[in-house]
């Protein structure tokens, strides 16, 4: 088959009859599932390069959903737009202009024709080249779109429609003025959100508790996520090749790295620095600590990343790996030690100090666990999961010892915000916002955390705001349901977020036009634009006419029809057709996107619906797949572990492509892309297509086995449309085109004559298959005579009528007793047997199996009330156990079962070649016979 030839074919004729763009139909003619229209959603792409694999795998859930919710009787509603906002196209236009290297090679590797990459310098060029680059790419994979809906987030439309969503959510008092932490980018000047960072998207502004250690005149500042762990502190860390400064910190003298001093100065402070020294100075000296009044040495530690909170790091051995392993390193290697004067035995005698008391750990965790590991250098990588799992543990279960004082005894969850409340109030201690891990902005800038003051932030903190939207999770779908914690995670830990910045592209805050709105909060309700784009672009409305009044008019139903139309200029019946069409398509039916964007874009999302729209117009389903790897890599153009849309269908084409992505996972784990299983898989379509295009011819029959191949075909009919359902793809293509394929293939074993039930099976198979594989599946269900396109056919519909299980029974026992004899003539090492006993069970055993099936409790009991059981003794007993370790829930009578080998043996025999006899275990006292179990035959075979 040419792959090419029939991909074009099909897109083609799709483009051609405009199948996909889908509208209303009149009020009058809506059926109950055309009532409302199923709108299905993809978060929009960032055009700052080619669309991925990962692009791939999350839309192609989208579009399986489509085509299989269309054949259903739904309709679907599947838009496509492009997402300009924020940094990343401006990043790559800036490093372009400056004639950044790097990013020009990383464009031409990526297929950017060197002449292109000169016009790279103006950052709507870039997103319109790769605009159109992901059409072609779109349409080429055979996604089912509506391309009279799409838009990019910085036309002057949609700009009016993000100004109308602001103005609505600070009337709704979820937009607000305040001062509050970002991340920050100081080269931008401008906080820098998730979608604006090269590197530590996902990461938020955490507090750090600033200690106080005093030391000539000065306080060592040292910052800790653990601040009740002060109490057990025996030193404290400083990198003696870093810079320190002594500055004055609201009038009190501190002592931190200089990378410190501008995130003090950002947190509204007033910060003076009186000196600078490398680290080295201070090692060997003592410092106080404030809370406790103790004494401690100051060591040296080349692990203290001067860039990181203060640059001051207190050492806490017996609850902190990493503290005990850098110990124990000074104590292998004094030499260290020697070179900034200090006496080895000022390490060799600091005794860890516990003061925290965990179920399951001793009196000292970390010594422990460190030792337990043959932990030995404090490089060691192994340290991180460790002082992780310590922390975690201590901090759920942890309950603080007498050394705390007034502490002790309390949980370190339940008192750790009340002791930092009192450490500063005693001024013991001060605090730092500062990101768990480095961020780097778009512009290649890393980023630190500012508070903002005067800076428009989005209240997710807000309690009410928040139970608007747990009521909406307990109601939604979630596909995979597993996917809910990370959502109700998220929701409780979300705070206030800035909601603009002051450079990039995107839409300027409509009362505050200095700012512009970020990237993930213009992208939270795209989908109602969705709704009207289609009038809005075809007709040419001129943004200007957009005003507020009119998406309160289309999508709040405010304001009078007549008044709306006079204010604005727009025809009446304009207006009344986007009311119409927003009615008809929302709520959001479907939602899918990465698992990693719970975290942020999908649960605002969420949050902006709640705020917006009544119950009535709140999403329904929202889905999460897992992250794409390559060859067992996680995907990353750095390491050249990249591969573009483009690239998989040039290789391997589009149906190969989506299969492959459709079948490497589902939920939320990571699918792996293999080359070799991509080709294996597009070998598999081929033979499909082969065979299900060159059918042998059938006739009416109604024979056992035509009746079981029915009973399968309805059983994978009702399977697989249930996990098509929940899109678990994977395990519906195994259902409705592995398994059924293979019941296809013994129906051709075990007969010669065909009966119509094949042709319906393979028509069958070609429908479940046609979300995944559309192309293949358009040209099978042409091939075959069908006039309607395959995706405005209908989906196969579950008949419990047609549903066998004795039959289903009978043929399975045929097919397990064929692997049986041949892994017993393997074992044997016969070639060819020449006659083949199958011995059917007593029909004792088939009495114990009923009551097995009516009830486990007290089985032995039960059964050893009859006679004839009773009379087999260990026997009875022993296979009554066997069921109870290994249940069996089904079985066909013995006679059932005798008849249905018999009536076997001549295929049988032809399986093997050899005479095959049947017979009853009453009839033969052979050792085979005693051991036959229902559906378990025994065997006896014979050179």
């Amino acid at each position: 088959m040419d792959w090419n030839q029939i991909e074009k074919k099909w897109q083609q004729k799709w483009r051609q009859t405009k199948i996909f763009q889908t509208d209303p139909p009149p009020k009058n003619k809506r059926k109950s599932k055309h009532s409302k229209g199923f709108l299905i959603t993809f978060p929009y792409a960032y055009m700052n390069g080619s669309l991925h694999l990962g692009h791939g795998l999350t839309c192609l859930r989208c579009d399986i959903f489509a085509r299989f919710k269309r054949m259903q009787g739904f309709n679907v509603l599947f838009p496509f737009a492009f997402h300009y906002t924020g940094e990343p196209l401006v990043g790559v236009a800036k490093r372009v202009a400056e004639g950044d290297k790097k990013q020009i090679d990383i464009l031409v590797r990526g297929g950017v024709p060197r002449e292109e990459v000169n016009k790279f310098t103006d950052p709507k060029y870039i997103g319109d080249y790769y605009r159109a680059e992901a059409v072609e790419a779109v349409d080429r994979i055979g996604f089912s779109v509506d391309w009279r809906r799409q838009f990019t987030t910085v036309d002057p439309p949609y700009n009016k429609f993000i100004e109308w969503q602001y103005w609505t959510l600070r009337d709704g008092g979820y937009v607000v003025l305040g001062s509050h932490p970002v991340v920050w980018c100081p080269r931008c000047l401008s906080p820098t959100g998730d979608h604006d960072r090269l590197v530590g998207e996902g990461v938020s502004p955490i507090e750090y508790t600033l200690l106080k250690f005093e030391c000539d005149g000065a306080f060592l500042m040292a910052a800790t996520l653990r601040p009740e762990t002060v109490f057990g502190v025996t030193n404290m860390w400083l990198n003696p090749d870093a810079t320190y400064v002594r500055v004055r910190v609201d009038g009190e003298v501190w002592v931190v790295s200089r990378e410190a001093v501008q995130k003090i100065r950002d947190q509204l402070h007033e910060v003076e620095v009186l000196e600078e020294f490398e680290g080295r100075r201070l090692i060997g000296k003592s410092c106080r600590n404030v809370v406790v009044g103790d004494e401690v040495p100051i060591l040296p530690a080349s692990f203290v990343d001067s860039g990181n909170a203060s640059g001051v790091v207190m050492s806490v051995p017996s609850h902190a790996p990493f503290d005990w392993a850098a110990i124990a390193d000074l104590c292998r290697h004094p030499e260290v030690l020697k070179e900034y004067g200090v006496d080895p035995s000022v390490v060799e005698g600091l005794e860890p100090i516990s003061l925290i008391e965990t179920e399951g750990y001793g009196e000292h965790p970390a010594v422990e666990l460190v030792e337990a590991a043959g932990i030995k250098d404090q490089n060691d990588e192994r340290l991180e999961e460790i002082t992780k799992e310590v922390y975690r543990k201590e901090f759920h279960k942890g309950v603080l010892k007498k050394v705390t004082g007034r502490y002790a005894g309390r949980g370190v969850s339940e008192v750790k915000g009340e002791l930092i409340a009192d450490f500063v109030a005693e001024g013991k201690a001060s605090s730092l916002w500062e990101t768990a891990e480095p961020v780097v902005c778009r512009c290649n800038t890393r980023t630190i955390v500012k508070i903002l003051e005067n800076q428009w932030f989005l209240k997710y903190g807000d309690p009410e705001w928040k139970a608007r939207v747990r009521g909406l999770l307990e109601r939604m779908v979630i596909v995979p349901d597993e996917a809910r914690n990370a959502f109700e995670y998220t929701v409780n830990w979300l705070e206030d977020k800035a909601c603009v910045r002051r450079s990039g592209l995107g839409t300027r805050l409509p009362w505050d036009p200095e700012w512009i709105v970020e990237t993930l909060s213009d992208s939270t309700v795209y989908m109602a634009f969705y709704t009207v784009a289609k009038h809005i672009y075809g007709l040419g409305v001129p943004a200007e006419k957009l005003t507020r009044e009119v998406f309160d008019y289309i999508y709040l139903g405010k304001g009078s029809l007549e008044e709306v139309a006079g204010r604005s200029g727009l025809d009446e019946e304009l207006l009344e057709d986007m009311r119409g069409e927003f009615e008809y398509w929302y709520p959001v039916s479907l939602r899918n996107s990465a698992k990693e964007l719970i975290f942020n874009h999908l649960t605002f999302f969420l949050f902006h619906h709640v705020a917006i729209w009544p119950e009535d117009k709140w999403p329904r389903m929202v889905g999460a797949n897992g992250m794409i790897q390559i060859e067992g890599e996680k995907m990353s153009k750095s390491r050249g572990i990249f591969i573009t849309l483009k690239e998989a269908l040039d290789q391997y084409n589009a149906d190969p492509t989506r299969l492959e992505l459709a079948y490497s996972a589902e939920g939320l784990v990571d699918p792996d892309w293999r080359a070799q299983e991509v080709t294996s898989l597009r070998r598999r379509l081929e033979m499909f297509y082969e065979f299900a295009t060159k059918l042998p011819e059938t006739k009416s029959l109604n024979r056992n086995i035509d009746r079981w191949l029915l009973s399968k075909l309805h059983r994978h009919i009702k399977t697989a449309t249930e996990y098509y359902e929940v899109m678990r793809n994977r395990s519906a293509l195994q259902e409705g085109f592995f398994d059924l394929w293979n019941d296809i293939r013994w129906y051709m074993r075990r007969t010669e004559e065909y009966s119509d039930v094949l042709k319906t099976a393979v028509e069958t198979m070609t429908l479940l298959l046609s979300p995944v594989a559309p192309h293949v599946c358009e040209e099978i269900w042409e091939k075959t005579g069908h006039k309607k396109f395959i995706v405005q056919d209908s989906w196969p519909v579950f008949n419990e009528k047609y549903i066998d299980e004795e039959l289903e029974i009978e043929e399975g026992l045929i097919s397990e007793t064929i692997e049986d004899i041949k892994e017993i003539l393997k074992v044997a090492r016969i070639e060819k047997p020449s006659k083949i006993t199958l011995f059917v069970a007593p029909g004792w055993k088939y009495k114990i199996l009923e009551e097995f099936i009516k009830s486990r409790d007290d089985l032995i009991k039960r059964v050893m009330a009859d006679p004839e059981i009773k009379k087999q003794g260990k026997d009875a007993a022993g296979y009554a156990q066997r069921l109870l370790k290994n249940p069996r829930h089904e079985m066909i009578t013995q006679d059932r079962e005798f008849k249905t080998m018999v009536e076997a043996r001549s295929f049988l025999a032809k399986e093997f070649g050899a005479k095959v006899e049947v017979l009853k275990a009453e009839e033969s006292k052979h050792e085979k016979a005693r051991v036959a179990e229902p559906l378990k035959l025994g065997v006896l075979v014979e050179k």
